[in-house]
């Protein structure tokens, strides 16, 4: 009980946060792609802030303690090759993130705005996993 309050609690502050960045506004995040247009450079500066962040908070923790608070162990990637599979990857990330103007960390905050794209968004990346997944598991 105790993992799943602390989850809560954790997510909300990261919801609040990506509404208050706009992050949760597909246009903002279409308007950072839109160099040519009406770019937005303020994705830059919620990025930038996220990374100094997480390298902040990597540091202390890693320093400080062997292990997480509620876990026995990091769950630390095993894998630090670069290759197809993660080029791959990234590339269908970013494309999805490019035409619909949602990432999934930006778009699970907003499924509470009601909006269908949300929704589909939403649909389409579960989709995806799954079909991912079956194809890993047919391929072994």
């Amino acid at each position: 009980m105790k993992r799943l309050f602390s989850a809560f609690i954790i997510g909300g502050i990261f919801g609040i946060g990506i509404a208050i960045a706009g992050m949760a506004n597909p246009a903002k995040v279409l308007n950072f792609f839109d160099i040519a247009g009406t770019w937005d450079p303020s994705l830059i500066f919620v990025m930038g802030g996220a990374l100094v962040t997480t390298l902040i908070g990597y540091r202390i923790t890693f320093k400080r303690q062997d292990s997480p608070l509620q876990a026995d162990s990091f769950a630390l990637p095993q894998n630090n090759r670069i290759d197809a599979r993660l080029i791959g990857g990234a590339a269908i990330f970013g494309i999805g993130w490019g035409i619909a103007g949602f990432c999934p960390g930006g778009a699970i905050p907003a499924l509470g705005l009601g909006y269908a794209s949300v929704w589909i968004f939403i649909a389409a990346v579960i989709t995806g996993i799954a079909a991912t997944r079956l194809i890993e598991e047919k391929a072994r």
